[in-house]
């Protein structure tokens, strides 16, 4: 198959970037224009004086990873992390002043940092150093955190040794922090500890932080403080059960009552949202049938010193005899604490040792059975059915889930009367709020299907929660409800339009019809009919919901008597009202009375802000619109804003700024160094038609150094669309395959186009869109055109495999775990979940009508393997064997016949990762082989000997070793680093 590829006109528009130190004249109230534009800003540095990104630059980049803002707005505590090594938490006020650092060791994923509700006190874990971390777990020593507390008026902190978790009591000046479990004694055999033995009890201190008082509560198991932190309950679990139970202390007294007590377990300790009412569940021990049989506890006030209420299924008329009740649910009050929800199921059969419920155990090939089970009289067998619902695969995925699964069920305890909502036949049913009434789901008739095409409809019946009487309200639906926050209607998406539907006398209107714009979502290119534009939420008042059109945010009347365009401008100019900011803190609802804060982003430029809505007079009102992408938040009980910005050359650094965006202040500076180094020249816009006419955009960042009149060697990055990353800061790291930061400071510019999708067309649509998207980058004069390599994983891996079958524009391209033929791939099982791939080519991305069979010829026309013979690119494929999104034999079949065919491919699979990289080491390894096949074929760089000439098997470790030796790539001083 030929296919014609020609230029198309495009015009490359530069878009403004913030310098490092923002100017922020622009930010302040009153900034309107969405069409504004100014060339991209330096960089602070002097190109010749600057000194190259290097290995250690990569390691100790930071990244701020967790914050916490107090609630009067005056204070800002955040963990400030490298790439690699030790972080540290930094407290400072928001209003100019000192900041403080504490030290808090190598912070895995990032460690809580929490302020107090009355704003005086910060806390944190304080973990080991990266380098005591590596020798702990060497020796197989539990790594075990301390907490730290600050003073934020005076900086004095103390530290607490041996604290697994905290908690504030609310503005009451005391803080709880829990312990660890007891290790084994020492030459105890392996398992004996404190966890293995089922016990969860560990010390709990609880300080009063003004006074330094403490007290300690031994085999504390779970604990938590009501909602203004006057009460702090906590179960007890301690070996052997002796003592067990649950007690309270009154934070303001300080006495302490138990609640219960027995030689029982205690789990699932909970507050209600609102009030002082607790839940606990307690499970009676038989250890002859190796079963626990469950109760519900229940205490409506902890200000009474009542007895709870006990809830146990045994011996009840209104609930079934085969029925029990299901720890996997947690209980909880209703909102009006007049009832408790709870879950009944029958008795759990206790899974196998060797069930495999996780698919990451599935071995290469697909097979479910688990060779490594214990041997006995029964078969290893695993029944594949036509009839079966859900594949066995998808059952083998979510057997821990339905295992676990129980039926949702109201227990009234004045009158002791329990209602079952949930049966085999509506076994997902939601409480609306208030409790009154429950929207349950019946998927049975449609299940089967949806699982083999994507299109999953439902029934949703209403139920009356005090009597159980359900009635069908909305049939064959493919959307989720929203309640209304009175809990008397939902909102649903049926047939083109928005619809309520009313409890209480059973109606279903629809509400759009009448608007001026249709809440279709007509830019959705999925193979899908007639999908929905969002839904920001109903009105406190439960009359009115706001809805977008995905430009404007509209107020549509529950009736449907009128529709009002708040915003006013959306479609007009460009801009896309996408979301509400600043909600009310446990808000029921929007509170249209008040002004509303919406995030705003201009589609063509790229630009983003933050605007106010007045609902009572409509039009929005610019607060802040910069080419950059903005990030607020509000503190709780003051008008203080801090908000991150970030471009393609800034960090996302927080700053400080009022309800009004006036006189913004910088509070982070967490990459200094970057002003020393050589870095990007910033990102431009590219805009271009596709061969189909569809008017689309790339991101393009430009190469440090960059010269207008030069051209430089390029990366296209291509994955659906892409352009609104534009304003992304790209961290650089090691671990990132392709990561801008990283390309651009080595001379490399990076393109990331848009691509549209034709239905039954997926690898055309990217010819048609790619194609015309790197040639408007090559007239910009940026891209050189003999030096242009492609890259893509997973989806984006398939589009990189079949670009390079239709055209030989790339000198060289890497396909991550790509899709190559359609037809198999089709009928595949997607492991990590366990489903079929049908639903995938159909209903999601693939964009097919119907199977191979009632499509064939549009299957094979996009399918990279039966053009396997045009390919003229040297290619690499990364593909891994325990993939379970797109299977290995995607690559290694294509991979095969590429070899057979004597094309230039490689094939790099790194043992039993998944379908991305999970262990660093591989994250790195990848990261440096993609840098050097394309310094090679796109710098021209000697190519390494494994690119060149592959490496045995029996040499790979010494070829590691080696390697780990060596310097990374690098044209530039990298090498001097």
């Amino acid at each position: 198959m030929s296919h014609t590829l020609h230029f198309s006109r495009a015009v490359t528009r530069a878009v403004a970037l913030a310098a490092l130190v923002a100017p922020w004249a622009t930010i302040a109230a009153g900034a309107q224009s969405p069409t504004s534009r100014t060339a991209p800003a330096a960089t602070g540095t002097d190109a010749a004086a600057a000194r190259a990104l290097g290995p250690s630059d990569l390691k100790s980049w930071k990244t701020i990873r967790t914050t916490a803002l107090s609630a009067d707005g005056r204070w800002f505590a955040y963990l400030l992390a490298p790439n690699e090594g030790d972080a540290e938490v930094i407290v400072r006020p928001t209003a100019g002043g000192a900041e403080r650092r504490f030290p808090v060791g190598q912070a895995a994923g990032g460690s809580p940092v929490t302020i107090s509700d009355d704003s005086k006190w910060a806390a944190f874990l304080v973990h080991p150093t990266f380098e005591q971390q590596k020798r702990m777990r060497r020796q197989r020593r539990p790594i075990r955190a301390k907490a730290t507390v600050v003073e934020l008026a005076t900086g004095a902190a103390q530290t607490f040794d041996l604290v697994q978790r905290f908690a504030f009591a609310g503005e009451n000046g005391w803080i709880a922090l829990r312990g660890y479990q007891p290790e084994a004694p020492t030459g105890a055999t392996a398992g004996a500890g404190a966890a293995a033995r089922g016990v969860t009890g560990a010390d709990l201190r609880l300080v009063e932080l003004a006074t330094g008082r403490a007290l300690t509560f031994g085999g504390v198991g779970d604990f938590g403080f009501d909602e203004n932190g006057r009460y702090l309950a906590w179960t007890v679990d301690v070996a052997e059960r002796v003592g067990n139970g649950v007690q309270m202390r009154d934070m303001t007294s300080g006495v302490v009552r138990a609640v219960d007590a027995s030689r029982a377990l205690y789990r699932n300790l909970t507050w209600s949202d609102t009030g002082r009412a607790l839940t606990v569940m307690r499970g009676v021990v038989d250890s002859v049938r190796k079963d626990t049989t469950w109760a519900v506890l229940g205490l409506v006030d902890a200000a009474r010193a009542a007895r709870p209420v006990v809830f146990t299924a045994a011996g009840r008329a209104d609930v079934p005899s085969d029925l029990r009740v299901n720890p996997a649910r947690t209980p909880q009050w209703t909102d009006d604490r007049r009832a408790i929800t709870l879950g009944v199921s029958p008795r759990i059969t206790p899974a196998p040792d060797s069930a495999a419920g996780d698919s990451a155990s599935r071995p290469a090939g697909g097979t479910i059975a688990d060779p490594s089970a214990p041997d006995d009289e029964f078969p290893d067998l695993v029944l594949w059915h036509a009839k079966d619902s859900r594949l066995q695969s998808m059952q083998q995925v979510q057997e821990g889930r339905d295992r676990s699964f129980s039926y949702l069920g109201v227990w009234f305890p004045a009158d002791d009367r329990f209602v079952r909502l949930a049966d085999e036949e509506l076994r997902d049913v939601a409480l609306a709020p208030g409790a009154r009434w429950a929207v349950g789901v019946d998927e049975r008739a449609y299940e089967r299907e949806g699982n083999l095409s994507g299109r999953r409809a439902r029934d949703l019946y209403a139920i009356d929660v005090r009597t159980g009487k359900r009635s069908l309200a909305v049939p064959q639906v493919t959307a989720r409800e929203t309640f209304a926050p009175d809990g008397s209607r939902f909102l649903i998406w049926k047939d083109a339009h928005y619809q309520v539907y009313d409890f209480a006398s059973g109606t279903l209107r629809p509400i759009t019809t009448g608007a001026p714009v249709s809440f279709v979502n007509v830019e959705d290119d999925h193979n899908v009919e007639n999908p929905p534009r969002p839904v920001l939420g109903w009105s406190t008042d439960s009359r009115t919901v706001l809805l977008s059109d995905g430009w404007d945010v509209w107020s549509v009347a529950a009736d449907g008597a009128r529709a009002t365009n708040l915003t006013g401008d959306g479609r007009t100019r460009g801009i896309r009202y996408q979301r509400r900011i600043f909600p009310e803190p446990g808000e029921s609802g929007i509170r249209v009375d008040r002004p509303m804060y919406l995030a705003a982003y201009g589609e063509r430029t790229k630009q983003e802000g933050v605007a106010l809505v007045d609902t009572r007079r409509p039009g929005a009102r610019m607060l802040a619109w910069e080419n950059a992408r903005l990030t607020p938040i509000k503190a709780r009980e003051a008008d203080v804003v801090l908000f991150t910005r970030q471009t393609a050359l800034e960090f996302p650094d927080w700053h400080a700024t009022d309800l009004a965006f006036r006189s913004p202040r910088q509070l982070t500076d967490a990459n200094p160094q970057q002003r020393e180094l050589s870095w990007s020249a910033g990102a431009r816009l590219v805009d271009y038609v596709t061969d189909k006419g569809d008017s689309l955009q790339a991101a393009l960042f430009l190469p440090a150094g960059y010269q207008p009149g030069q051209s430089y060697p390029t990366v296209v990055y291509i994955y659906e669309k892409l352009s609104q990353g534009l304003h992304s800061y790209n961290v650089p790291n090691e671990t990132r395959a392709l990561n801008p930061s990283v390309y651009t400071a080595n001379g490399y510019a990076v393109l990331m186009p848009d691509i549209t999708y034709k239905i039954n067309d997926p690898g055309m649509s990217a010819v048609w869109s790619v194609l015309p998207a790197v040639k408007a980058a090559i007239a910009s004069g940026v891209v050189d055109s003999a030096k242009v390599g492609l890259h893509g994983h997973s989806w984006g891996g398939y589009q990189t495999a079949f670009l390079v079958t239709q055209t030989n524009m790339f000198r060289a391209a890497i396909a991550g775990a790509p899709l190559t033929d359609m037809v198999s791939m089709y009928s595949s099982v997607y492991w990590n979940t366990g489903s079929a791939n049908q639903p995938i080519f159909e209903s999601s991305q693939g964009r097919f009508k119907g199977n191979f069979l009632e499509n064939t010829d549009a299957y094979i026309r996009n399918s990279p393997n039966r053009f396997a013979d045009k390919i003229e690119t040297p290619l690499i494929i990364l593909h891994n064997d325990k993939d379970g999104a797109v299977d290995f034999n995607q690559g290694i079949t294509f991979y095969n016949t590429l070899r057979q065919l004597g094309k230039d491919v490689i094939l790099l699979q790194y043992t039993g990762e998944n379908h991305g990289l999970a262990k660093p080491a591989n994250q790195k390894d990848y990261a440096i082989r993609m840098r050097e096949f394309f310094d090679h074929h796109l710098l021209g760089a000697p190519a390494p000997d494994w690119l060149e000439n592959g490496v045995p098997r029996l040499e790979m470790r010494k070829h590691l070793e080696e390697r780990a030796k060596a310097k990374p790539p690098g044209k530039t001083a990298m090498d001097n680093d």
